[in-house]
């Protein structure tokens, strides 16, 4: 799995900014890893850093899963760490569940009781 972290201008960052963000891809995702070919994370803050405020850092994740369409959740609060934790869980959640209605696509017993 290829991990990508892009920032903009008012992020710094850098081999620890990366590693946090790989360890915790890794940590969420990699239950997937034989799935996903490549993540891409973008960490913004959406107010600069003029102001300080709640919510004002963003992180946008795009899984790309072999045989699927991008999948991309986004995770907004007041530290990078908490987004990249939030984005991460969000992303981890959403690929369970389209990998489980992938392998289930109906998910639903007949009225015979038997599995359609």
């Amino acid at each position: 799995m290829q991990i990508l972290v892009n920032t903009d201008s008012y992020i710094q960052g850098g081999q620890e900014l990366s590693s946090l963000v790989e360890a915790t891809v890794q940590q969420a995702l990699g239950r997937f890893g034989d799935r996903i070919t490549r993540v891409e994370v973008h960490l913004s803050d959406e107010n600069s850093l003029a102001k300080e405020g709640d919510n004002d850092k963003r992180c946008v994740m795009e899984a790309r899963a072999a045989g699927l369409a991008p999948i991309t959740v986004t995770d907004q609060g007041a530290t990078l760490e908490q987004v990249i934790d939030g984005a991460a869980d969000r992303l981890a959640k959403t690929l369970a569940r389209t990998v489980e209605r992938l392998a289930d696509p109906k998910g639903r017993t007949s009225f015979a009781g038997e599995q359609s």
